[in-house]
């Protein structure tokens, strides 16, 4: 089945920074051996929000349990890639994250793969706002010769801004940029990328300027970071500026220590901003064009530290949508002891480059192949193939 959208497909992207523990989202809470094994973060079976016989939602995740069982909840579950925790591999951050940025597990790569998609919907350029990104820095995925992003950190005062601390403010996410990927993508790249990036952003600017005021909404979003951040997507999208990719951070799921604690706030600033946004849309009649795909660059180990967990695989995506076939996509990984990965790890059961192909053609109708490097199964998680608008 196909179905045509009358306005062209937009592209969410939420990258959750340092980590999601998969398994303390969506709980095996029926098993021993997760208690057995997390004595110190494990949620008690009784406070869990139960999907159904074997899994249930982290108590703090009620707002995503609504959204699931309202169907508009794609999880993608055991997310991963081959190199994981594997000999000469490491677990660092910057490289997890950039193996996502840029669908490279074996090489550094210099092109992000929403950098790509972009070029794809903006060949000559034309349009700096095709993209934007809120928050600090230049996100990696988004990086890519020839391709324009507008990275905002505050819109209500971007348009508003002189020209003087419109520079100042592309300057700070320039040194971000370079603090990450240099020397580790070439000097010459990034000054290249960074060069043809700035030349948009009075232009970008000038255009963001109308669209606070154009904006008006009966949702009250939360005050946190995350919040903020979607509600700037809605208003920039419903302004009607032809952004086709946003992008935004919700960060500190590095939980190395006292995940239990931190988890539950994360989880619920996250959901609750991921609904009121949704509704805000629905508000705006601009919600049937939207899919929202949140990332994390991996997930954690089976046995806690004592008060929290380490970098692991096996992690999930969320794809959330009006356009969305609610479920369960993937096999959750097992977690016999016998089939752990380097006797710490899940064993993820579906590469992350399946997800993002699976958005890129049935969402967004753009060849995968040369985005991701290579032909990947796809899930089927929208209610029908889109016939993109143009």
């Amino acid at each position: 089945m196909t179905t045509k959208l009358q306005k062209p497909p937009v592209l969410v992207v939420i990258q959750l920074a340092g980590g999601l523990d998969f398994m303390n989202t969506l709980i095996p809470y029926q098993n021993g051996i997760i208690r057995d094994a997390r004595p110190a973060v494990s949620v008690p079976g009784e406070d869990t929000l139960p999907l159904n016989d074997e899994l249930a939602w982290h108590p703090s995740a009620r707002a995503f349990k609504d959204l699931y069982d309202a169907g508009n909840v794609a999880v993608v579950q055991g997310v991963g890639w081959e190199h994981l925790g594997g000999p000469g591999s490491d677990r660092s951050h910057f490289r997890a994250t950039d193996i996502w940025h840029t669908c490279e597990s074996d090489k550094i790569s210099t092109e992000g793969w929403l950098a790509k998609v972009v070029r794809e919907f903006d060949p000559h350029s034309e349009n700096p706002l095709t993209a934007v990104n809120f928050g600090l820095g230049l996100p990696r995925s988004l990086a890519g010769p020839d391709v324009n992003v507008t990275s905002v950190g505050d819109l209500d005062k971007f348009g508003l801004m002189p020209e003087v601390e419109l520079e100042e403010e592309r300057n700070q996410d320039i040194d971000i940029f370079k603090r990450l990927y240099t020397p580790k993508v070439s000097t010459g790249n990034v000054h290249d990328y960074l060069t043809r990036t700035g030349r948009s952003v009075l232009q970008s600017a000038d255009m963001l300027e109308p669209a606070p005021a154009q904006y008006s909404s009966d949702v009250e979003y939360a005050s946190n970071p995350i919040a903020k951040a979607l509600r700037d997507v809605a208003r920039v999208h419903t302004a009607g500026l032809g952004t086709r990719i946003f992008y935004t951070q919700h960060l500190g799921y590095d939980h190395h220590s006292m995940e239990g604690t931190q988890l539950p706030k994360l989880l619920t600033e996250l959901t609750e901003a991921i609904s009121d946004f949704l509704q805000d849309l629905r508000n705006h009649d601009a919600s049937d064009e939207v899919t929202i795909l949140v990332f994390t660059e991996f997930g954690r180990r089976i046995r806690d530290n004592g008060s929290g967990t380490d970098h692991g695989s096996g992690g999930g995506c969320y794809i959330i949508g009006d356009r969305v076939s609610g479920g369960l996509y993937g096999e959750y990984p097992s977690l016999k002891q016998e089939d752990w990965l380097y006797g710490e790890d899940m064993q993820h059961t579906i590469d992350f480059r399946s997800v993002y192909s699976t958005v890129l053609e049935q969402w967004l109708s753009v060849d995968a192949i040369p985005i991701v490097g290579g032909s990947y199964e796809q899930i089927n998680p929208y209610t029908a193939t889109v016939e993109a608008a143009r």
